[in-house]
């Protein structure tokens, strides 16, 4: 894989996110000239700035909910794949701004392949939604990527929104174009973990501020269960994922789940735990969690899993990690941050140690 992405043009949107800063320090490692249409780093701290990652890439502030500006800043790239990652990517904050939630997660996804659509030079196009775009039924069994679309809250409902523009411009715009080479793909995956996330609301940022606050880490929903897995375990799916696209287009421009194993999934006060321990194994002390359900809280759902069966079958894609192998880099990357290591080496070990497991 690394010898593909060798000086390919790469265009990321969201790139100064927590996944899209992974994904482009990745790429930058293999050799790719990288470049990302983003609004700053959401949060501060952030993976972006702590591991200096603006030395990888080109960068252009911008937002996707301005079409003119990103259809101009890719057309001065001319990259060969997209990665589209930019997005409101908060179930709760959803809530609160449903409308720049929709505009950012919908109309920014039409702006983007419109952008792709007057690009000549893109070959390959990986729009990243979400486990969450799925009619959620509260089933015991996986979601697959042929199941409705839906979404209780903005956020989730946005996102199968997302899917369905995917969707209709790949067949209306795209395959329909017998001259046409570039193939479309979504992505999704489900919650994923690893160091560098600091956004509010999420679990494992939400414990790191509990430590550095030294306050208790209030759990809102601790049977919740989710399909918890490494945060290079989906990106190295959407890498797979792109260059097939760049080389064979059509026969890979279609939907895809990148979940953990289908034993892994786990309860929030359950990972709680694990990651507690974890953390002290890196002499980090523990810290003091409240399990506190919430009877009024905003509806999210309580069972959620993904069946990964079309990825291990057709891309011979598995996960490489187990959960708790997961928790253990995680708590890795957070004890140098908290001790002060150099993050951009510790996030380079991570990556090369991950793509030295088969």
């Amino acid at each position: 894989m690394a010898h593909f992405w060798r000086d390919k043009r790469v265009f990321i949107t969201g790139h100064t996110g927590f996944k899209g800063s992974w994904l482009t320090l990745w790429l930058h490692m293999m050799g790719a000239k990288v470049s990302g249409y983003s609004l700053p780093a959401p949060t501060n701290p952030s993976l972006f700035h702590l591991a200096r990652l603006h030395n990888c890439v080109q960068t252009t502030t911008g937002d996707v909910r301005d079409p003119r500006h990103l259809a101009d800043t890719m057309a001065a790239v001319q990259p060969d794949v997209v990665f589209h990652l930019a997005a409101q990517a908060l179930v709760r904050d959803s809530y609160q701004t449903p409308v720049d939630t929709y505009a950012t997660n919908v109309m920014g996804t039409v702006h983007l392949l419109e952008a792709v659509r007057n690009t000549p030079s893109v070959r390959s196009v990986v729009v990243v939604t979400s486990d969450k775009c799925y009619e959620n039924r509260e089933w015991l069994w996986g979601y697959r990527e042929d199941d409705p679309m839906g979404g209780h809250d903005p956020y989730s409902n946005s996102k199968g929104a997302a899917e369905l523009v995917t969707s209709a411009y790949r067949r209306s715009f795209f395959a329909s174009n017998p001259d046409n080479q570039t193939g479309i793909a979504s992505v999704r995956a489900g919650n994923v973990i690893g160091g560098g996330d600091f956004a509010a609301d999420r679990l494992i940022p939400d414990f790191i501020r509990a430590l550095e606050k030294e306050t208790p880490l209030r759990i809102r929903n601790p049977h919740s269960v989710r399909p918890w897995q490494f945060v290079l375990e989906p990106l190295s799916g959407y890498l797979q994922i792109g260059q097939l696209l760049f080389e064979q287009g059509g026969k890979y421009a279609e939907a895809w789940n990148f979940g953990p194993a289908e034993n892994d999934p786990q309860s929030v006060g359950q990972l709680c735990k694990n990651f507690n321990h974890a953390l002290q194994q890196h002499e980090v002390k523990p810290a003091q969690v409240l399990l506190e359900p919430q009877a009024d809280a905003p509806h999210e759902a309580t069972l959620l899993r993904l069946d990964i069966s079309k990825a291990r079958q057709r891309l011979c894609w598995a996960p490489r990690t187990e959960l708790q192998t997961a928790l253990e880099l995680t708590a890795q990357w957070y004890a140098g941050y908290l001790n002060n290591e150099d993050l951009r080496a510790l996030s380079e070990n991570q990556i090369a140690f991950y793509q030295s497991l088969t």
